[in-house]
């Protein structure tokens, strides 16, 4: 049995995605969440402070250190050839304290239509003991995530760029022991990503220059991560963003930009099952206990990850409460319904002072995430240093009363000063 902090192991899945799926009815009209559930949901933590001070929107805001995790195809607008960002973000802070997110991205520039850029997400869960049923110590453990990114971006036409990435996970979270009779090993797994930039700084208001942005990313393609030596392997966060940023520039020492991110996890909705002692529709079979018999919805266990990319837009079952429309279940509103949406507002003064302010929004019946956010901004000429802070509305959030922070290191900077 675990002791200690396996207590963060779970609520790490759990508070991510909130209300993880519990008992469903079989009728229509329940009132039950259906939340999307995956391996490895430390993919989608906002790493960085900027985007984490505006809503965790980052897929069309202006070039920074940090694309790499939110769409690397940005890096071909950036103005430095060579830039490094470190990010630290405490986790769980309130029930412990040794649990933690870092994260360090960089990038060069190799020409004016090629960029590299490279990162790492490491996520520490804390120290936890493993016990037998004589509560007698097996041994101590750190369970520990990460995950290793490579991208290359490209100039696609003359306001439009495009990226690929390539993307190594790592997730031990047991430490090699028995479970449930079952031998565990660490999950481990290839994704890729890919991603689209269109930036148009010729898109003003009057005598006020602006700029139009637009991206897409879809992230993390790839293998099904098995932690036992069974079959079933579960999906990892593959997740489809879009948005649109715009920035105004006032005058010479004021700016503001607006930027609005749309997300869908591109993974099965879990299905409706039957419930014991119920006759299936259209025969005499009763269900036994024990029997997972899909009512409403689509068998998971069948989609490969291909077609996921593909059905996970049409294969939520729509039956309950808020899905129904005349007592009949609606499909659609509950794919409209998985979709979050990020927003956040920016302020620069001179380029050297930011101030942000962000909001989240996630259907109460798909994790019921709701939050706002704020952050700060100081940019010299070689060093940046942003904060964040996350304030919940409806639940509470593994971020709540925590200050995050990232520091980034622009050498193209350094280079300047010298001279």
């Amino acid at each position: 049995m675990i002791r200690k902090s396996i207590i963060g192991v779970v609520l790490t899945v759990v508070v991510l995605f909130a209300n993880a799926q519990v008992t469903q009815d079989d009728v229509i009209g329940r009132d039950a969440p259906n939340t999307i559930t995956t391996t490895v949901p430390f993919l989608l933590i906002a790493p960085d402070t900027r985007s984490g001070g505006l809503g965790d929107a980052g897929v069309a805001t202006t070039p920074d250190v940090n694309s790499m995790h939110w769409n690397a195809a940005k890096y071909i607008f950036i103005q430095n050839d060579v830039g490094v960002s470190i990010s630290y973000t405490p986790w769980l802070r309130q029930l412990v304290s040794d649990m933690n997110l870092a994260y360090v991205s960089g990038y060069k520039r190799l020409n004016k239509e090629n960029v590299i850029s490279a990162s790492l997400l490491y996520f520490d869960l804390g120290s936890i003991q493993f016990r037998d049923i004589n509560n007698a110590l097996l041994r101590d453990f750190t369970p520990h995530e990460f995950s290793v990114d490579f991208a290359y971006s490209r100039v696609l036409a003359e306001k439009l760029s495009g990226s690929v990435a390539l993307r190594f996970i790592y997730s031990n979270l047991t430490g090699g022991i028995e479970v449930q009779g079952n031998e565990s090993f660490p999950g481990k797994s290839v994704a890729g990503d890919f991603s689209l930039y269109y930036y148009n700084d010729e898109i003003g208001i009057g005598s006020m220059d602006g700029t139009l942005m637009w991206g897409l990313n879809i992230s993390n393609i790839g293998a099904k991560i098995s932690y036992t030596t069974n079959e079933y392997k579960d999906f990892i966060p593959t997740n489809f963003r879009t948005g649109v940023g715009y920035v105004l520039k006032l005058d010479e020492h004021n700016e503001f930009m607006v930027a609005v991110d749309v997300n869908k996890l591109l993974v099965p909705t879990p299905p409706v099952y039957y419930s014991a002692g119920d006759t299936i529709a259209g025969t005499s079979q009763v269900v036994l206990p024990g029997e997972e018999i899909i009512k409403y919805g689509s068998d998971p266990d069948e989609a490969s990850i291909a077609s996921a990319l593909f059905t996970s837009w049409y294969d939520a079952p729509g039956v309950a409460t808020p899905f129904v429309k005349n007592n009949q279940a609606s499909p659609f509103r509950e794919e409209m319904a998985e979709f979050t949406i990020s927003a956040g507002v920016e302020y620069w003064y001179d380029k050297q002072f930011a101030l942000r302010v962000g909001y989240f929004n996630e259907h109460q019946y798909k994790g019921n995430r709701k939050y706002f956010t704020v952050g700060a901004g100081l940019k010299m000429n070689v060093f940046g240093l942003d904060f964040a802070y996350l304030i919940p509305t409806t639940q509470a959030n593994p971020l709540q009363n925590t200050l995050r922070f990232t520091l980034t290191f622009d050498i193209g900077g350094l280079s300047s000063e010298k001279s």
